[in-house]
Formats: structure tokens, C-alpha cells, sequence
């Protein structure tokens, strides 16, 4: 029974105030009473061991408490998706997204050589992607890819569990739309930050984008190591084939290289590569994605490399040029990153016979000066000789080449020659030209010598012959006479080790090869090719006094033709006729030929005491075949965007320097210097030639420069610090059997054509002829190597010094003073 007394009625409403008054104070002892009943109670209670339940109070503080500390982190939440979402890019920046593509090079058919990335990738449509690539992707990288919403969150869950209870954060829970997010938008810094951006990335693209359209974008943008981009670029540069045409285990190797592309190289790592591709074949068992005999199959097979030839080794000279002057039209970004097709003016086929005839010639030299030793010996040089590795193995070994080697062991009877992961065994045969009957005698383990390769044995070794690399340079430049088309560039020996480009930034003296200069300004004086002049002894008198020249055979002939001077190569006549016009005039018409270098005023320049370059050689030797005509050499035909639309046609420019008559003059005069002249080797090849030799003064420069009717083509050789060649390397000795070596199969596919007859029409070219006046004669100066050339190539010097002392030889040049030095 309750202590607690009942509430005294109040139902009238109408009681006075007396009474009003006796209720009132009755109310109050009743409340009195019954809060003591209550506290009795409840002592009663706690004797009892009863405890009193919590307030309702205590219990709302609690709970009002708990709502504020969940608003409180609902704030904190909100607020850091607020912060690491403002940074996001929008979404619809991806549906715009053009992935960085390789500009590709094509020669003149449609054959690539060459190509320009920022990074190196071909994009492809999920359809061109093989299902065993697709299926081996998703089993080793996200399984749920098909059903999840971008996240896993089974796996993020995990991962976030096992990052917690570990140092560091190793474990990984990205989807592959994860993935995406991470390369197209956002850093790879391993943060909780970064990572709910990838989260919120991820979720727009899955409301944006296809599973299909996702999965493409991945394919091509994923890197794969070695600069590739996207599994075709990968599938190009392991495989050398398109990634449609990959089996199983080359597509699960593919597909092993996301989670670690250099950890996992199957170039560096090669164990590592293969156990990890086996854990995606494994992978793709457990998914039943392949069958146990596929899977079997596929693990037994080996890697299967056959990494492609990198595109630019073929002409990397001409690559460069081109490089240089898309970059100056375009912009690097665009001709690097925007997929451009570049149709070049190049024949692969001749650049090939090109590159053959320079590596040849300059072997050919240098077997003639001996064997000269001073090798490298990367013993002594403290380098260990089991990692060495030279810039020439980067690239394939093949039957021709000319590559250095490490010497591996030595004994009298043979050498062992290290190229890479491939051997050669040297007998004395492959040694005799040295003059040492033993290898022992001249060789040491770990000299670095240079070899030509002869053949490649079927169990993978070679059979090499020892050349020698002391030093000499060479350089080759072929144009297309009808249309001024570069057809083929060569600017040096190796250009790993030297990017210095001989034939377009190397102005070197020209010896003789300057006189078609001072015969065509006689010519446009009236002199005639039967006109007689005197080759006997003269000085001629200048501001610095006296000057006497010579001939280089230091005899004289006395009364003798035009043409058979100029055939000859006398220096007597051809300085006779330069200073009859004045040799200002000669230096003019230097110039309208397209002759940009700076020529001093001096009368030796007749002679050839200039220094220009093998291009603007070339270049201008082409107005005699052509009639007249000077057509710009250049190296581009056509630029074609991505999606097929034309950039830029390019503009040549065209201008007439001489007459007809005067051209073809000149043509008589250049065609007997192959007939009988200093050129007389090149009659063997029996065909309609031209050209001219050149020698320097203590045989520093060679030169040829010569035409059929249709192809014009110049060769030098020389040593980069102007070191002579040796007595008697004159022009027809070192440089005219390189040009033979070239325009033997120049004239192969062309055995009818002629030159212009006297009298004939005059020669259609395949280009209009412009009426512009020709361009201002720009002042060469010194070339300073591009920031990313060889920085130890040389710059060549323009001008010359005071007068020569004694007789040039040959055909050459009275070169004033001493041979000049190009810095380093």
C-alpha cells in the first residue's frame, strides 16, 4: 500500500475567498506530507539494496551528447569531402580527354621509322582488345570490375583494416576505375586525402561512363614500363605485334605489369616477371577463365620477348631534323603529345644503303691508316666489366652492323668479343690488317674495340671482324632533284655516341668542290668551255701582299682549255678567273645558289678556303641538273592530325638562279670531271654523272658532291678536330667510292634517264617556279648544340686566316694558315 496520500478536491469554481484560502493551505501540507511519505519510502528501499534509477535528465544530457558528437563528425565528414572535392576536375573534362599519342614518321612509302611521344602510346578500341587480355586484366587487378559501383568496398574495408594494424600503408583496395582516377587526375602519394579523392572520382566516372568505355580508357592509359603507355604500345614494344594478335601467355604478361612495371620488368626482373605472369594465369584458372591444360600450356612457356627495334635507329640524323622543324611550327607539346602523322620525304631503302656506304667508306679508311690502339679499357678505367653496358647494345645486332665490343678473354690465337647478351670469337683472320700475328700482342681483357658484324651462327653466336673507330667522321645528304626531297641524311658514324649532325650543322672547307662557283660566274661573264687560259705561275697581289699559289701536282700546263681545268682541278686557272670577275661576284653567286654561310672576301675562297655545310653543298649543286632551277631540299610533304584532318601542306620554295644555257654549260664542264677528270672512278658505273671533287689544304676534308639526272648527293669525311686524314686522302681517294657505293643503287632503278641534250626543252620539274625574289643571305654563325644534342659535339667556325705557305694538294683549297681546330 502507497504512503502517499490523495490530492484534496477543487471541482467548484465558486467557493469564496475563505475558502479559497483553507484549500490552499491544505494543498500545501498535503504536497508537505506526501514528499515525506516519498523520502521514507524510498530510505526503506535502500535498506532494502535497492538503487534509484538514473534521472530522465541524466539520461537526455547522455543523449543529447551522443547527437551532438555524431553532428559533430557528419560536420567533419562533409566538411573534408568538401575540401578534397574542390580540387577534383570535373568530370566532364574526361568525356573531352585526349590521352597524350605518338607522333609517327612515314617514308615516301607509307613506311614508319620514326616517332615523337612525351609518352610513348597508341590508343586502341575495346574491340581491338583480345577477350584472354580482358579476362587475365580483371582477374589479377579487380575481379568485381562487372559488378562493382567503382568501389570494393569488401576490399577497401580490408585494406583499411590491415593498413591499421601495420606500419605503413602496403595494402592496396583500388578497383580499376580506381585506378583510372588515379592516372588521368591525381598524384600517387599514398594519403587518406588522395585516397577519397580517388573515391569520389571513381564514383562519377562509374555514373558517367560504360563499363566498356571505363575498361578502354584503362587499357589506354595504364603504364607498362620502358616508357609505354596502354597495352598496345606495351604489346608493340615486347612483342613487336599488335595487342589483337597476343596469346594467353603473352597476354597475362602484359596484364602482370600494372601492379609494378619496373619491379615486375620481365627485361630486368625476368624470374620475377615470370612468376608474377603465372600468378595471373593462376588467377584466371580460379575465375575459370581458361581451362587447367591452357593454364599448364602457358606456364610452361618461356617469356617470349622479342622487343622491338626502336624506330628512330634507322635515320636518326633525318628524325632530328624533323623534330626540330615541327617544334618550331607547331610547338613540343603538340608534335610530341597529339598523335600526329608526319609524311616525310625520306626512302627508307636508300637511307638504308646510305647508312651501309658511310660505315663502310669510313672502315675502309681507317684500315688504310692502320691500326692506331689508344683504346678505352674500362678495367683500368675502374668500371666492372660484368654490368658495363655500351649505348651500341641498345640496339639490335645484325648481320652489317658496326657495333663496340668489350673484350671479354684474350689469347694468340683468338678474342673473345662481348656485345650485350651476345658473344663473338675473333680469329687472326679477322684481325690480319693490323699487322700483329697475335691478339695477345695489341689486345687487352677489357678494351672496348669496334667490329663489323659478319654473320649470325644458328646457335646465336657470331662471327665478327675487327675494325677500328679512331675517330673519323663521315656524313652523307641525298635530295631528289625534280623536287628538291631530302631521300636520305647520315651525320655521323654512331649517333648514340654523338648527335652532332655533320651534314646540316658542320661547316667545313670545301676545297675544290667551292670552283662550279667561279666557272658559272665566268660562264655568265661569256667565257666558254673551249676557252683557253694559262696554268703557269702567277701571284696575285692583295692587302696583305703577295700571294703565290700552286698546283697541288707542282707542275704547270701551260695553255689548256675551260673544261679541262675545271676537270683537272687547277688551281691556277680557277684563281685566274676569280679574280678576272672579282671574287665578290664569285661569293654572290655563291649565295643564289642557296649558300647561307658567311664567306669572307678573300681570293683563296676560289679555291675553296670556305666553310659550308655538306646541306647547303647538296642543295646547290642541284640547280645544274635542274636546269637552272634552285628547289629548297626539305624533309616534309604532308602533316595530318589524329583524326585524319590536314595540319599544314608544306610550301617549297622555288627560284631560278641561272639561265638554261648557262646551267647546261656548266654541266659540260661538271660531267667531264667524271668522264676523265678527278672524278674518273665513277665512269665504272656507266651512267649519265656528274659532280666535283674536294680536297683541303693538309688533307683535313673530302669531299664529293655529284648528280645523276634525277638524285644530287654529297659525302665528306673528316676528323671532328681537323686532324688530317693522311697523304694523299684526297676527295677521290676517301669521299667519291662512298657516293658510288650510294649512287650505284640510286641509278638501279632509274637505268634510262639522261640529261638535257643541247637544244632539248627546257627540264619540267614537279614544282611551280616562284617569282619571289630570293631570300636575304643570312651570317652563319657558330652552331651551338640543342640542350638535348651531344653536348661534347663540336661547333664549327666560319672564316678563315692569312695566307697559305706552300701548295695545297690535289684539287685542294689554299686554306690560309694553319687547319683550324674546332672547339669542344
Amino acid at each position: 500500500m502507497s504512503l502517499f496520500r490523495s490530492r484534496p478536491s477543487r471541482d467548484r469554481e465558486d467557493v469564496d475567498d475563505a475558502e479559497a484560502e483553507r484549500l490552499a493551505a491544505l494543498e500545501a501540507r498535503w504536497e508537505a506530507e506526501t514528499q515525506a511519505d516519498r523520502e521514507r519510502e524510498l530510505e526503506e528501499k535502500r535498506k532494502n539494496g535497492w538503487e534509484p534509477p538514473k534521472s530522465h535528465k541524466a539520461v537526455a544530457r547522455a543523449t543529447f551528447s551522443v547527437l551532438l558528437l555524431l553532428s559533430a563528425l557528419f560536420g567533419v565528414m562533409c566538411g573534408l569531402m568538401l575540401v578534397y572535392s574542390v580540387d577534383l576536375p570535373q568530370i566532364d573534362d574526361l568525356v573531352k580527354y585526349r590521352p597524350n599519342t605518338t607522333t609517327t614518321l612515314y617514308d615516301v612509302h607509307g613506311r614508319a621509322f620514326g616517332s615523337f611521344s612525351l609518352e610513348r602510346r597508341v590508343v586502341v578500341q575495346y574491340a581491338d582488345i583480345p577477350v584472354n587480355l580482358r579476362d587475365a586484366i580483371i582477374s589479377i587487378e579487380d575481379k568485381s570490375f562487372e559488378r562493382n559501383w567503382g568501389v570494393n568496398l569488401f576490399r577497401a574495408v580490408g585494406a583499411a583494416y590491415r593498413d591499421l594494424h601495420a606500419k605503413g600503408r602496403a595494402q592496396g583496395a583500388s578497383t580499376l576505375t580506381m585506378q583510372l582516377a588515379r592516372n588521368l587526375f591525381l598524384s600517387s602519394e599514398k594519403t587518406y586525402g588522395r585516397k577519397l579523392q580517388e573515391v569520389l572520382l571513381s564514383m562519377q566516372i562509374e555514373r558517367r561512363f560504360t563499363k566498356e568505355q571505363i575498361f578502354t580508357l584503362y587499357a589506354n592509359q595504364i603504364y607498362l614500363g620502358r616508357g609505354t603507355y596502354g597495352f598496345e604500345a606495351g604489346s608493340e614494344f615486347y612483342f613487336s605485334k599488335h595487342v589483337k594478335d597476343l596469346n594467353l601467355q603473352e597476354a597475362a604478361l602484359l596484364a602482370a605489369l600494372p601492379k609494378g612495371p619496373e619491379a615486375y620488368s620481365p627485361l630486368r626482373y625476368p624470374e620475377k616477371a615470370l612468376k608474377r605472369r603465372n600468378l595471373v594465369l593462376s588467377e584466371m584458372l580460379h575465375d575459370k577463365k581458361i581451362t587447367a591444360d591452357q593454364a599448364k600450356a602457358a606456364e610452361a612457356a618461356p617469356l617470349g620477348l622479342r622487343i622491338e627495334t626502336p624506330s628512330n635507329n634507322v635515320a636518326p640524323y633525318f628524325v632530328e631534323e624533323v623534330r626540330r622543324q615541327l617544334e618550331k611550327e607547331y610547338g613540343v607539346e603538340e608534335v610530341h603529345g597529339a598523335g600526329l602523322r608526319v609524311d616525310t620525304t625520306l626512302d627508307l631503302d636508300l637511307q638504308a644503303v646510305a647508312n651501309k656506304a658511310v660505315l663502310d667508306g669510313t672502315a675502309t679508311y681507317e684500315r688504310r691508316r692502320g691500326w692506331q690502339g689508344h683504346l678505352l679499357n674500362v678495367v683500368l678505367a675502374g668500371l666492372d666489366p660484368d654490368l658495363y653496358k655500351h649505348p651500341d647494345w641498345a640496339q639490335p645486332v645484325i648481320e652489317g652492323t658496326y657495333v663496340h665490343g668489350l673484350v671479354g678473354e684474350v689469347a694468340a690465337d683468338h678474342v673473345i668479343v662481348k656485345m650485350g647478351a651476345r658473344r663473338a670469337v675473333l680469329k687472326q683472320a679477322d684481325w690480319a690488317w693490323t699487322q700483329f700475328p697475335t691478339a695477345d700482342s695489341f689486345l687487352r681483357t677489357g678494351d672496348l674495340v669496334y667490329v663489323k658484324v659478319d654473320k649470325v651462327l644458328p646457335d646465336g653466336g657470331m662471327h665478327a671482324l675487327l675494325e677500328q673507330d679512331s675517330g673519323a667522321q663521315a656524313s652523307m645528304m641525298a635530295i631528289d632533284n625534280v623536287n628538291g626531297e631530302v631521300l636520305a641524311m647520315v651525320g655521323g658514324r654512331d649517333y648514340a655516341l654523338s648527335q652532332f649532325n655533320r651534314a646540316t650543322q658542320a661547316l667545313r672547307q670545301v676545297g675544290s668542290s667551292f670552283k662550279p662557283y667561279v666557272y658559272t660566274t665566268a660562264v655568265e661573264a661569256g667565257a666558254k668551255p673551249t676557252d683557253i687560259v694559262v696554268d703557269g705561275p702567277t701571284s696575285f697581289y692583295t692587302p696583305n701582299g703577295p700571294y703565290t699559289p700552286h698546283n697541288y701536282e707542282g707542275d704547270y700546263k701551260g695553255a689548256m682549255t675551260l673544261i679541262n681545268a675545271f676537270a683537272e682541278s687547277r688551281n691556277i686557272p680557277a684563281l685566274k678567273l676569280a679574280a678576272k670577275a672579282g671574287i665578290t661576284k664569285v661569293i654572290e653567286t655563291a649565295h643564289r645558289f642557296g649558300v647561307t654561310s658567311n664567306i669572307p672576301a678573300f681570293l683563296p675562297v676560289a679555291i675553296g678556303s670556305a666553310d659550308i655545310t655538306l646541306a647547303e653543298q647538296v642543295g646547290a649543286y642541284s640547280v645544274f641538273p635542274n636546269d637552272g632551277i634552285r628547289i629548297e631540299p626539305h624533309y616534309i610533304r604532308r602533316v595530318t592530325q589524329a583524326d585524319g584532318q590536314p595540319m599544314h601542306e608544306i610550301e617549297v620554295q622555288v627560284k631560278e638562279v641561272i639561265s638554261v644555257d648557262t646551267a647546261r654549260t656548266m654541266m659540260q664542264l661538271l660531267r667531264a670531271v667524271v668522264a676523265y677528270g678527278t672524278g674518273a672512278a665513277a665512269r665504272q658505273l656507266n651512267h649519265p654523272l656528274g659532280g666535283k671533287t674536294g680536297t683541303t689544304n693538309n688533307y683535313t676534308d673530302a669531299w664529293f658532291v655529284g648528280f645523276s639526272p634525277g638524285v644530287t648527293c654529297g659525302t665528306w669525311i673528316g676528323f671532328d678536330d681537323r686532324q688530317s686524314l693522311g697523304e694523299k686522302e684526297t676527295g677521290a681517294k676517301a669521299a667519291l667510292p662512298m657516293w658510288m657505293d650510294f649512287m650505284r643503287a640510286v641509278i638501279a632503278t632509274r637505268p634510262d634517264e639522261v640529261f638535257p641534250s643541247e637544244g632539248a626543252p627546257k627540264k619540267q620539274l614537279e614544282v611551280p617556279v616562284g617569282t619571289d625574289a630570293p631570300k636575304p643571305v643570312r651570317k652563319a654563325k657558330p652552331v651551338e648544340p640543342d640542350a638535348d644534342e651531344d653536348q661534347d659535339a663540336p661547333a664549327a667556325a666560319a672564316g678563315t686566316s692569312v695566307m697559305p705557305a706552300d701548295a695545297a694538294p690535289e684539287d685542294a683549297a689554299e686554306t690560309p694558315g694553319k687547319p683550324k681546330t674546332i672547339p669542344h
